[in-house]
């Protein structure tokens, strides 16, 4: 026996706000039947669960205790780029200078994520 992951959720203010924000991030559509002002939207991933994005009343307060570690295509560099200029922030910087390490993003509501080397990133470095 065992149980299948069915999605990730994600308590937020503005669902479909948010929703918007980590399709663009992961190029992923919304669910079709989604509207600005949905208390409850998804984001459709390619494999795996499905981003599910739930409002509530209460605002984040403390440092996440599960987030998301993306993997980018391009590189990480261009992908911090790219994500700081959807509206995410600069959380936390483990960058090295041999080039190894992470970048930590908030998204626009300051849910913690990782944005790790790429593989053609990992190639060009060791470790």
């Amino acid at each position: 026996m065992y149980s299948v992951v069915q999605n990730v959720a994600v308590d937020c203010s503005d669902a479909y706000g948010l929703a918007r924000f980590w399709s663009e991030v992961t190029g992923c559509p919304l669910d079709p039947e989604s509207r600005p002002g949905d208390p409850e939207t998804q984001v459709m991933l390619k494999d795996g669960p499905v981003l599910y994005f739930n409002q509530v009343p209460e605002p984040k307060t403390l440092k996440n205790r599960l987030h998301l570690c993306l993997r980018p295509t391009t590189s990480r560099e261009e992908e911090v780029e790219r994500l700081l200029a959807l509206g995410a922030t600069l959380a936390g910087d483990h960058r090295k200078p041999d080039g190894t390490g992470w970048a930590v993003l908030a998204d626009p509501e300051g849910n913690e994520f990782c944005v790790l080397r790429s593989d053609s990133d990992r190639a060009a470095t060791p470790s």
